[in-house]
C-alpha cells in the first residue's frame, strides 16, 4: 500500500501544475494572436493609426495658339461645410451657418449661394427663377413657385406651371422648410436658406474657395462646428482678357449632381466625381470640362499616438488635367477688344446713347476664332467679388454679344442674296437694273432707295458689284423678288446663317427670316416681305459670331466649316497630344468663279469707295460690306464684315455696335484688327505652336 506524499511535497506538486497551465495557456494564446490571426492583428494595429485621403488633382491649364498660358493654378485652401455633423438638429445647423457667414462677411470672403431670390430685407425671385430646376426644388418639397410680375405670370402660365403665390408666401415657406426661427431677420434668414438650399441632397458643400490665411486661422482658432479647410487649387487669370471665352469655375450644384434619364443628362455623380469637386460653369472651363478635370489620388497617412505624421503612401497617384490650347491668338485678342471699346466709348462720349458691341474674328476655310470679344466686359480675377455688381449693371457685362446677341445684319445681307440669285440664275454679273428710287412692283410696301430718302436720288443702272458699293435697296428689292424667299433661306443657311455655328461654349442660332418661321411664331409673312429680308431686315436676327463665320464661308467659295475654339489638348507633361479638333466641313457650296468674282469685287471697291479713308491704311488690300438696321426713329444698329487679303482670304471679321449708326464707321476698328493680324512678321501664329502638332 502507498503512502501518501508529505503535505509539503504536495504543495510543490500543485505549483508545478499551476504553472504549467498557465505557460500552455499562455503559449496558445500567442500562439493564436501571432499565427492564427496575425494577420488580422497586424491590419488593426495599422489601421488604428492609418487615414486614407483623397489628393485632388491640379485642373489643366488653358493656352492660346501660340503655347501663351492664359489660365493656370495656384495652391489655396477651401471651407467645406459638412452638415452630418448635426444630425437633425437644425436649429444647431442654422446657427453654425449664420456664424460663418458672419465671419465671412467680417472678411469679405464670397460664399457659394445660387439661390434664385434677391438678398436683403425682402427677398424676390430673380430672373434665375426661370431655372427649370429651382421650380423641380420647390416642387420636391412642396413649395408653389412664385410670381412678381405679370410677364413672368404670362410665362409660368405658358408653361403651366402655377404662379398663385407671392414672393412673400414663397419666402415665409422656406423660413418653415428650414426651421427658422424668429430670432433672424428676413436678411439673416435669406442668406441661411441660400447656404441649406447648397446643402440640399448632399452632406457637404464647398461653402468657400480660396479663402485667405487670416480666415484660416479664425477657423482653426475658433470654434465653428461642422467647418473644415480643405487645399485645392485656385484658377490664376494671367490675362484680363477673353472673360466672355474663358469663364469660370465653381461647385457642383445640386441639380448638375444626378443624371436624368428623360433628358439624357448624365450627372456628374456618374462620371466619377466627388461631390465637393470645382466643375467649369460656363466658358471654356465648362466646354472642355473633361480634358481640364483630372484624376484625384488617394494616399495613405500614418500617425503616431500623438497624431503626428508618421509616414505616408500613395496608393493612387494624382494625374494633373490636359493643357488646353485655343485657337485664340491672345495678342490679337488684345487689339480687338481695344479697338472695339475704343470705337464704343468714343461714340459715347458724343451721345447719350448705352451702347454694347462685339467684334469676331475667324480663320477663312478652318473655322478657327482667333479672337471675339464682347463690350462691356469684366475681369475673371474679380468676378466673384463684383458678381453681384456685375449682375445688377443695366449694360450687362456678362452678356456675351458676340455669341448670345442677335442683330438685323442690315446690308450685310446683300452678299447672300447676291450668291443666291447668281448661282440661281436669276441674274448674271452683268445683268443691268435700274434704280428708279421707290420700289412700286407691290401695292404694299412700296419701299424705296436709301438714297432716295436722303437726296430723292437714285444709283440709276447698275450690275451686282456696283449696287455691293452702292448698297443699293432698290437692286436687291428686286433680285430678292426674283430669286424668291425660299432660294433666299437655301443660301443663306448653307452660308451658315439662322442656325448655331456650333461652337463649344454655345451660342444663339438666331432667326432666317421664312414663312415657315412666321407661321410658328404667330407672324404675319405676305410677298412684300421677301423683299425686306433680301436687304437684311425683316426678321432676320443674327450673332457676330454667325455673321463673321458667314463671310468666311462666302469667300472661301462656300466651304462652310464649324466655328471652334479647341485647336488641340496635351498631356499636362506635354508628352502626347490627347485631344485635337478634326472636324472637316459641314458642307461645300461650290460657288462659281463668276459668283466669286462679282461678289468679291463689289467688296473690294467698297474699300476704295466711301470707306477709302480708312481702307488707305490697311496693309493688305481688303473687301467689306457696311450695314445698319434701325432701332428706333433716328437710330440704327451698326454692322461691319470684312475680309482680308482681298486675292488670298485669310482671315474674315464682323464687327456689330448697338446704335452705331452706319457700319462705315467701325471701318477704322476693322483696319487696326487686320493690321493687327498681317503686321506680326516673326511673330506669327504658328510660330510659338507645339512641335507635337507640327
Amino acid at each position: 500500500m502507498m503512502k501518501n506524499p508529505h503535505p509539503a511535497r504536495r504543495r510543490v506538486y500543485m505549483l508545478l501544475a499551476f504553472f504549467g497551465a498557465f505557460l500552455l495557456l499562455f503559449f496558445a494564446v500567442l500562439y493564436s494572436a501571432q499565427v492564427v490571426h496575425g494577420s488580422e492583428n497586424r491590419a488593426k494595429s495599422i489601421t488604428s493609426n492609418t487615414a486614407s485621403e483623397v489628393v485632388t488633382a491640379s485642373r489643366g491649364i488653358i493656352t492660346d495658339r501660340n503655347g501663351k498660358v492664359l489660365v493656370s493654378n495656384r495652391l489655396a485652401y477651401t471651407l467645406v461645410l459638412d452638415k452630418s455633423t448635426f444630425g437633425k438638429d437644425q436649429s444647431a445647423l442654422n446657427d453654425a451657418i449664420w456664424q460663418l457667414i458672419q465671419l465671412c462677411r467680417e472678411q469679405g470672403v464670397t460664399w457659394n449661394d445660387t439661390l434664385p431670390m434677391t438678398t436683403g430685407s425682402s427677398p424676390q425671385l430673380t430672373s434665375k427663377s426661370l431655372n427649370e430646376s429651382f421650380r423641380e426644388y420647390l416642387d420636391d418639397n412642396k413649395l408653389t413657385t412664385a410670381s412678381r410680375s405679370e410677364a413672368f405670370k404670362t410665362y409660368l402660365a405658358d408653361n403651366k406651371i402655377p404662379a398663385n403665390t407671392s414672393d412673400e408666401e414663397l419666402f415665409s415657406a422656406l423660413r418653415k422648410l428650414y426651421k427658422l426661427d424668429e430670432s433672424y431677420t428676413d436678411a439673416q434668414a435669406r442668406l441661411i436658406i441660400g447656404v441649406r438650399y447648397e446643402l440640399s441632397g448632399r452632406s457637404s458643400y464647398t461653402f468657400a474657395e480660396d479663402v485667405s490665411a487670416e480666415i484660416i486661422s479664425q477657423i482653426t482658432d475658433g470654434h465653428f462646428d461642422g467647418v473644415t479647410i480643405k487645399t485645392a487649387s485656385a484658377r490664376v487669370y494671367n490675362t484680363k482678357l477673353a472673360s466672355h471665352i474663358l469663364g469660370t469655375i465653381g461647385p457642383i450644384w445640386q441639380e448638375e449632381w444626378s443624371s436624368d434619364e428623360s433628358t439624357g443628362y448624365v450627372g456628374y455623380a456618374d462620371k466619377g466625381y466627388a461631390m465637393n469637386d470645382l466643375v467649369g460653369k460656363d466658358g471654356v472651363e465648362k466646354a472642355f470640362e473633361e480634358y481640364l478635370h483630372g484624376k484625384d489620388g488617394r494616399r495613405l497617412i500614418t500617425t503616431d499616438e500623438n497624431g503626428k505624421l508618421t509616414g505616408e503612401l500613395y496608393t493612387r497617384e494624382p494625374q494633373p488635367g490636359g493643357t488646353v490650347a485655343l485657337t485664340l491668338d491672345i495678342d490679337l485678342q488684345q487689339v480687338v477688344e481695344d479697338t472695339l471699346a475704343e470705337t464704343i466709348e468714343g461714340m459715347m462720349d458724343k451721345d447719350s446713347y448705352q451702347r454694347g458691341g462685339a467684334a469676331v474674328v475667324m480663320g477663312v476655310g478652318n473655322g478657327e476664332v482667333l479672337a471675339m470679344a464682347s463690350y462691356p466686359t469684366y475681369d475673371l480675377e474679380t468676378f466673384n467679388r463684383d458678381y453681384e455688381t456685375l449682375a445688377e449693371d443695366d449694360r450687362l457685362p456678362m452678356f456675351n454679344r458676340a455669341t448670345q446677341g442677335i442683330y438685323a445684319p442690315g446690308s450685310t445681307f446683300k452678299l447672300c442674296t447676291s450668291v443666291a440669285a447668281l448661282e440661281s440664275g436669276v441674274i448674271t454679273p452683268t445683268t443691268i437694273i435700274e434704280d428708279r428710287g421707290v420700289y412700286t412692283y407691290y401695292k404694299d410696301p412700296q419701299p424705296a432707295c436709301w438714297i432716295w430718302r436722303q437726296a430723292r436720288m437714285t444709283h440709276g443702272r447698275i450690275n451686282v458689284s456696283q449696287a455691293i458699293v452702292d448698297s443699293c435697296n432698290y437692286f436687291f428689292y428686286e433680285v430678292g423678288r426674283l430669286t424668291g424667299i425660299q432660294k433666299l433661306d437655301e443660301y443663306a443657311t448653307a452660308l451658315g446663317l439662322g442656325r448655331s455655328t456650333g461652337i463649344e461654349i454655345g451660342d444663339a442660332s438666331g432667326v432666317l427670316a421664312s414663312p415657315e418661321w412666321a407661321e410658328r411664331h404667330d407672324r404675319e409673312w405676305t410677298d412684300g416681305q421677301t423683299i425686306t429680308a433680301a436687304i437684311g431686315q425683316s426678321y432676320n436676327l443674327f450673332t457676330p459670331l454667325q455673321l463673321a463665320n458667314y463671310v468666311a464661308t462666302l469667300v472661301s467659295g462656300g466651304e462652310h466649316y464649324e466655328a471652334h475654339l479647341l485647336k488641340s489638348v496635351k498631356s499636362y507633361d506635354n508628352s502626347r497630344i490627347i485631344g485635337l479638333y478634326d472636324k472637316g466641313m459641314l458642307n461645300d457650296m461650290n460657288l462659281s468663279d463668276s459668283t466669286m468674282a462679282a461678289v468679291t469685287k463689289g467688296m473690294h471697291d467698297l474699300t476704295h469707295d466711301s470707306l477709302a479713308g480708312a481702307f488707305s491704311r490697311c496693309v493688305v488690300e481688303a473687301g467689306a460690306k457696311t450695314g445698319s438696321a434701325q432701332v428706333g426713329t433716328d437710330i440704327a444698329n451698326g454692322t461691319l464684315v470684312v475680309y482680308a487679303p482681298y486675292d488670298d482670304p485669310e482671315i474674315a471679321v464682323a464687327i456689330v455696335v448697338e446704335k452705331g449708326g452706319s457700319g462705315s464707321l467701325l471701318a477704322n476698328a476693322a483696319v487696326d484688327i487686320i493690321n493687327a493680324w498681317f503686321s506680326r512678321g516673326s511673330n506669327s501664329s504658328t510660330a510659338g505652336e507645339n512641335t507635337l502638332l507640327q
